[in-house]
């Protein structure tokens, strides 16, 4: 995630008037609106910021590419950043995997063909080599059946199963009713199973 730089809220501040000198007539709203951008980047920082790596976590599921995901959350934390004074509460994650939704769709749009790729398991320290193969393995599976999903299914199961989301808030992220929510997921469900079922055959 290095390629994902921190968004500094920092702005130069105006030299202040001496004292007994007079100050310009707008010298108030500017120091009310650096004031107040410095509420939204520490709003930011504080509501965002929490969520990059699952909004990383969703765009390389959206991608299936560990590069695009990147270049998708960048886009999606500087739009998000730009528009966050538009941010009027609720719930923080959805606003923002609404916007890297978007980001995915318009990167979509300008590269018509992605790749998919092996998303392995980091191994636990405690475990022996012929068990981590094993977890990584069954671990490697289930994600390569996710990767395989068609776009509509496959975003929805990552946001209700892995991310964890409610059905009105993927509604939000989907832009979709929620009983198109409902039945993707339920859609993507059945074709995982089938998916992992003929996997494992012989």
């Amino acid at each position: 995630m290095a390629r994902i730089l921190p968004f500094s809220t920092v702005r130069a501040r105006r030299p202040e008037a001496p004292p007994g000198r007079a100050t310009s007539p707008g010298a108030g709203r500017r120091d009310a609106g650096a004031r107040s951008s410095k509420t939204d980047g520490e709003r930011f920082r504080t509501l965002i910021l929490p969520h990059l790596d699952a909004a990383y976590g969703f765009a390389r599921y959206l991608t299936r590419d560990a590069s695009l995901a990147e270049d998708v959350v960048q886009d999606a934390f500087l739009r998000a950043f730009r528009a966050f004074d538009g941010f009027r509460g609720g719930d923080a994650r959805a606003w923002l995997f609404a916007i890297v939704r978007s980001c995915f769709l318009s990167s979509v749009r300008s590269r018509p063909a992605w790749t998919s790729q092996a998303m392995p398991e980091p191994a636990s320290e405690e475990e022996d080599p012929e068990a981590a193969m094993i977890r990584q393995g069954e671990a490697q599976s289930v994600r390569g059946a996710i990767a395989a999903l068609p776009e509509p299914f496959r975003e929805t199961l990552v946001l209700r199963e892995l991310e964890d989301l409610s059905y009105r808030q993927i509604a939000e992220v989907s832009g979709v009713p929620v009983g198109t929510v409902m039945s993707r997921l339920a859609r993507a469900r059945q074709m995982l199973v089938v998916a992992l079922r003929e996997e494992s055959r012989p």
